[in-house]
């Protein structure tokens, strides 16, 4: 069966306003501080992955809502902007676009505040059927911050399943600091891949360090891959665990470069690549993605991912282990495609 969309990615989207980096501790007390940068650009990890995916070439469209207001039209105008199909983004009647402000910090790190808005609002309604029929992967983000969405998702993903739809979550932070496995374990039986940074990871497994943390939750069914900065990326599929080193950069800003790797992983393996390569080229993105400010601007294109994936991977400098297994017969998958 021919499918209308390569991806269908759910969750949020909102402006960000982006300013940094700030050069000490965030005062209050009504004092200024002045800051070298700041910028109005297109926010939320699902609407920075669809970006990203359209980007590396992929037919994207996206499901969510936003307010009535200008903050709404900036979002659906920004993704319809960067080829994402915007046909099935609601439109709330009465509460408003969700708001972000990223203060960034000169080590990279960063503060996240977040009015929510209609995120709250988000629920399997805003997710039809007949989209979920005509995606060949659904792609949802920012779990804990859709309290509607989140104890349906793991219908939504069965059903994804049972319409020929591969399926991959990225949790992002849980602001609440519960990490709800209760709430969790369910969408994760039914999760082909999940897309935790390491900080993320070791939260929601209980662990002191990631591949410990990739090893439990993928026992819980997922392929699990593990965004860990400087250190590269990780797989883990039952007992196989593989590595890449991450791809040199000089970062500008690196606002939305976990949701960036996101959209090359997904990207690779719906292309066909195996888990190494595909780690590679996600790991190309995150990094390629960090060269302007925002999460969208300085996303790569299919050929300037692989093209630094395979520098990466050639450069003598540089130590990785590709495909290191405890269990060489376990299959290297991606369920339903």
């Amino acid at each position: 069966m021919t499918k209308s969309f390569d991806l269908l990615v759910v969750g949020d989207a909102n402006p960000d306003v982006v300013v940094g980096p700030l050069r000490g501790p965030l005062r209050f007390g009504q004092r200024e501080q002045l800051v070298e940068h700041g910028g109005l650009v297109l926010g939320g990890s699902a609407a920075i992955m669809a970006c990203g995916a359209a980007r590396l070439g992929l037919r994207v469209a996206f499901a969510g809502r936003v307010g009535d207001d200008p903050a709404g039209a900036f979002v659906r105008a920004a993704l319809a902007g960067r080829g994402v199909d915007v046909g099935f983004l609601v439109t709330d009647p009465d509460l408003p676009t969700p708001l972000t402000t990223v203060v960034t910090a000169g080590d990279g790190d960063r503060a996240i505040l977040t009015a929510p808005g209609c995120l709250t609002a988000t629920g399997p309604e805003d997710v039809p059927r007949g989209l979920l029929a005509a995606s060949r992967h659904v792609h949802a983000a920012s779990f804990f911050l859709m309290p509607r969405l989140a104890p349906s998702l793991a219908g939504l993903f069965a059903l994804a399943h049972d319409l020929g739809a591969t399926t991959s979550l990225d949790t992002n932070d849980d602001p609440a600091g519960r990490w709800d496995r209760e709430l969790l374990d369910p969408v994760l039986k039914v999760t082909d891949v999940l897309l935790p940074n390491a900080a993320e990871a070791c939260a929601l497994a209980g662990e002191p360090e990631p591949v410990l943390a990739a090893a439990f939750l993928a026992g819980q069914g997922p392929t699990v891959v593990v965004k860990d900065g400087a250190d590269g990326a990780l797989a883990c599929v039952a007992t196989r665990l593989t590595r890449v080193p991450a791809t040199p950069a000089d970062p500008v800003d690196t606002v939305g470069a976990g949701d960036s790797f996101d959209a090359g992983f997904v990207a690779a393996r719906l292309r066909g690549l195996d888990l190494p390569a595909s780690l590679a080229v996600a790991a190309a993105c995150g990094s390629l993605s960090t060269r302007a400010h925002g999460g969208t601007a300085a996303q790569p294109t299919w050929d300037e991912a692989t093209a630094a994936a395979r520098h990466t991977s050639s450069d003598p400098n540089t130590s990785h282990s590709r495909g290191t297994s405890q269990d060489p017969s376990t299959p290297d998958t991606w369920s339903r495609t």
